[in-house]
């Protein structure tokens, strides 16, 4: 584990941020037990599974002691290997992460309603995802529209919900992304990996591993459009890779993982033109580890002092400080997942716990977070599941 040490003035700009907490959106869920202490959250989790087997699974997370435990596993077909919740958490959609569907190249994006008493889940229908290899889903701010990356088909894809039952709808906008980068293993040919809104609804911003570029789009979901802007919303240095992007609470900064080159961006956002400039980026793995590596998943914590990633082969999550004046960020630690692969990653709406998903090694770890410092530590609890891949965490109403 690496700790750089702080600096006086770094210390004290950390210690004088205000910590903010998340809002949690909890209109219409039961209250919690009488008598409970603490409120419990649940925790849908996304694997890849074979067709007709159990493929996610859904546990009971304690914020006091950082404790999984399985409540029950959903036949949620093949590969559901990402997961998105609405913001009323009434259903859920899964990008099931297949190659062929219904004999065309392309994967399929499932909808379930969600039984507010138990968590289990009812699968309402499905729906072609646009291409090959849906491997990221995420949903407008308003509800009314499914965002897909489709990875093997290098293409993002717009699917309406409708408002009255959460099924989904054929597709009503699709982009083919177009290009390579230098890596040929990697890189022949684009690779959406990641498509988010930005903090208005205004815009959506897809992530392109294989062309090194996050490309931007006019954002209508009321009338189902998406539309490609001019020029892409930000070029990564050749050969980087870039892989997932989150926005900062105060919706000015983002960050990037870059998959190929085990670094983060810090990335400053101008939301009247829908691009973003580099701030500055810094590696992901430790000083002293030269092994192969790629990262996967990043997140700000919710008070917004802290940004975490993912290192797969160094198997650590990296802690990052954010400076509160520009958004740039320094290193604070690296601790190992206690497993392989770590992959997709959650964080409790309170900032208190951070879940980890390690995909080869089948098993969910967590741990306590230190909101002053950012600082992780082992919570000691871990649970197997097969081929862990996305973590979704909401609030627990079961009685």
């Amino acid at each position: 584990m690496l700790v750089p040490k702080f600096s006086r003035r770094h210390f004290l700009k950390l210690s004088c941020v205000a910590v903010a907490a998340l809002p949690l959106a909890l209109a219409g869920w039961p209250a919690v037990a009488a008598g409970r202490k603490s409120r419990d959250y649940l925790v849908y989790v996304g694997t890849f599974a074979k067709p007709g087997t159990d493929s996610i699974f859904l546990y009971r997370l304690s914020p006091a002691t950082g404790t999984l435990t399985r409540l029950r596993a959903e036949k949620g077909g093949e590969n559901p290997a990402f997961l998105a919740l609405d913001s009323r958490q009434q259903y859920l959609y899964a990008a099931n992460e297949i190659n062929e569907y219904q004999g065309a190249k392309s994967g399929f994006v499932t909808a379930f309603s969600i039984d507010r008493r138990t968590g289990s889940l009812t699968r309402l229908n499905e729906q072609p995802s646009g291409t090959s290899g849906p491997c990221y889903i995420s949903l407008d701010r308003t509800n009314r529209a499914a965002l897909v990356a489709n990875y093997a088909g290098g293409s993002v894809s717009l699917l309406p919900i409708e408002s009255s039952n959460g099924k989904l709808r054929p597709a009503s906008a699709t982009d083919q992304h177009r290009g390579s980068g230098p890596n040929k293993n990697r890189q022949n040919e684009a690779h959406a990996h990641c498509i988010i809104p930005d903090p208005a609804n205004r815009f959506a911003f897809a992530v392109d591993l294989g062309t090194d570029q996050v490309l931007g789009y006019k954002l209508d979901a009321r009338q189902g459009s998406l539309v490609p802007l001019p020029v892409p919303a930000f070029t990564t240095q050749l050969g980087a890779g870039p892989r997932h992007l989150t926005f900062h609470p105060n919706g000015r900064w983002a960050y990037l993982t870059n998959e190929l080159t085990s670094t983060v961006s810090a990335l400053a956002y101008d939301n009247t033109a829908g691009t973003f400039r580099e701030l500055h980026t810094l590696s992901a793995r430790p000083t002293d580890f030269s092994g192969p590596n790629t990262c996967a998943d990043i997140h700000v914590a919710p008070n917004g002092r802290f940004v975490y990633a993912t290192n797969r082969g160094h198997d650590s999550v990296v802690v990052f400080a954010i400076d509160v004046m520009s958004g740039r960020l320094t290193p604070v630690q690296h601790v190992g997942t206690q497993g392989k692969t770590p992959r997709n990653f959650a964080i409790d709406p309170t900032g208190a716990i951070l879940l980890v998903a390690n995909q080869n090694s089948n098993n969910i770890v967590t741990y306590f977070i230190n909101a002053q410092t950012g600082l992780l530590t082992p919570t000691g609890a871990a649970v197997e599941v097969p081929a862990p891949v996305c973590l979704q965490v909401v609030p627990d109403f079961l009685a």
